[in-house]
């Protein structure tokens, strides 16, 4: 999986890896998981509680750098015995994933801050805050953050799993912000994802 830089930087080196190494580490086809398998058990809970009403604050919530945007786990799988998963993720400006689909879950995106470039299905369409996006199960998507500053949203997966996703790919965060960029294993992380039933279809946008 690549990612593209965000501005100023180095493409080839930051958030992600060359073209050719994307597309030479989607091949083989990934059996899906069943989320009736899935344990109430995730590396990565939002707050350990069960079966009660719970309040976080705004910077509350597991942290977690994953391909070095932040992510803020508000809810996972324990909490609502694998329903659905609600995170607060702050991507950098000018970071774009690579094109890609989920094969289980269904994906919403609610605009806190910045701008961003959508494509879904060979469909563009720019976001501020404000906006919401939702990307159905199945569906080819990526996004290119704006330029200007960073890209905050809340990001609604159903069923729950994105947390332990991220959690596999990425690291406890250090503190409650972005991270120095770092180069991304692309074949690695192609191979965490298909764990987790997403698929790579192909690079990030650009423009």
């Amino acid at each position: 999986m690549s990612f593209r830089a965000g501005v100023g930087a180095d493409a080839s080196k930051l958030h992600g890896i060359d073209r050719i190494g994307i597309l030479s580490s989607i091949a083989g086809t990934f059996k899906l998981r069943s989320v009736m398998d899935r344990s109430d058990d995730t590396n990565a809970p939002a707050t350990g509680v069960r079966g009660r009403a719970y309040k976080l604050a705004a910077d509350e919530g597991t942290a977690l750098w994953f391909t070095n945007a932040l992510v803020l786990v508000k809810a996972g799988g324990p909490e609502t015995k694998q329903r659905l998963t609600i995170t607060e993720i702050l991507h950098p400006a000018g970071y774009a994933p690579p094109m890609h689909r989920h094969l289980v879950e269904d994906e919403s995106f609610y605009v806190i801050s910045g701008t961003a470039l959508f494509e879904s299905d060979g469909q563009r369409f720019t976001v501020q805050k404000g906006d919401f996006v939702f990307l159905p199960q199945g569906s080819t998507h990526t996004f290119l953050a704006g330029p200007e500053e960073a890209f905050r949203s809340l990001v609604i997966t159903v069923p729950a799993g994105f947390e332990t996703f991220a959690a596999e790919a990425g690291a406890p965060a250090a503190r409650r912000g972005l991270p120095e960029p770092e180069p991304v294993d692309g074949q690695a992380l192609t191979a965490i994802a298909a764990r987790h039933n997403i698929e790579i279809i192909g690079p990030p946008l650009t423009t």
